[in-house]
Order: C-alpha cells, then structure tokens, then sequence
C-alpha cells in the first residue's frame, strides 16, 4: 500500500509544505513586532545560554558565521543585544540579551503559544504526540545517515 501511496514522495512533499506554510504565516505574524524569525530564533538560543559566543550561534542555527553577524548587528543596532569580548579569547564575542529583550521574549512566548494553539486546534492531543514520536525518529534516522553512523 506504501508504494501504491507514493508514500517516500507525499510524506516528504507534505513536511516541506507544512514547514514552508508555517514559515510563511509565522513571518506575518511577528511582522507587526519588527523582529524576523531569524532574529527570534537567534534571541530565543541566546536567551537559553546567555554569553553564547557568536560562533556557537552560527553552528546551532546552522548558519555561517557572516549571516549570524549580521543578524547580531541588527539585534545590536535595535537593543535587543551586547556583544561583549570573552575575558580569556578576545576574538571571541559573546553575544548577551539586554532587558527589552528579554521584555520582548516574554511577551513573545505567550504570542507564540497563541499561534502555535490556532494551528493545532484541530489536532488531537494523542495524533500530535504519535506525530511528534514519528517526527523524532525520522529525524534520529536522518542524523545516522548525515553523520555516516547509519549501518
């Protein structure tokens, strides 16, 4: 039945869909906040591990190192950030939330699980956690394979 499905092509199809649709509405929807879903993601990572150095920020996002600069900058020209020197590697920037920051992450949060609510509202509570369970082994499956660990 899988095959007759075309199971490999509507499963992949129908994850980048719902990731891309989601990206598009979550974009409009902190639209009116002026902040960029990039700049949210990087706020979020910072506001986990404050001090992150930039670098680690690149990595985690998986982003290059001249993209999270520029993003930094802009989160640094708005307040929402410091960067500030690593007392034992100078070259080192560690990049700091400032308080309208995390006055924003707050706000944001409760925004955020709105969202997250109206998207979700027609999902049942067991089909999201069997969906999550799937998504997660995928996701471990897919690990295995990039990092060649996968026999």
């Amino acid at each position: 039945m899988v095959n007759e499905l075309h199971w490999d092509f509507q499963f992949g199809y129908l994850i980048h869909d719902v990731s891309r649709l989601r990206r598009i509405v979550f974009d409009r929807f902190l639209a009116p906040l002026k902040i960029t879903r990039s700049q949210w993601r990087v706020l979020e990572l910072i506001a986990r591990e404050s001090g992150v150095p930039q670098t680690q920020i690149a990595n985690e996002l998986d982003m290059g190192k001249v993209a999270i600069g520029s993003l930094v900058d802009r989160l640094e020209g708005t307040g929402f950030v410091v960067r500030k020197s690593d007392p034992s590697d100078r070259r080192v920037n560690r990049v700091c939330l400032t308080q309208q920051a995390q006055e924003l992450l707050g706000n944001m949060r409760k925004e955020i699980d709105d969202f997250d609510a109206r998207i979700m509202r027609e999902v049942k509570e067991c089909e999201l956690q069997a969906t999550s369970r799937t998504l997660l082994s995928i996701k471990r499956a897919l690990l295995d394979l990039y990092n060649g660990t996968n026999g």
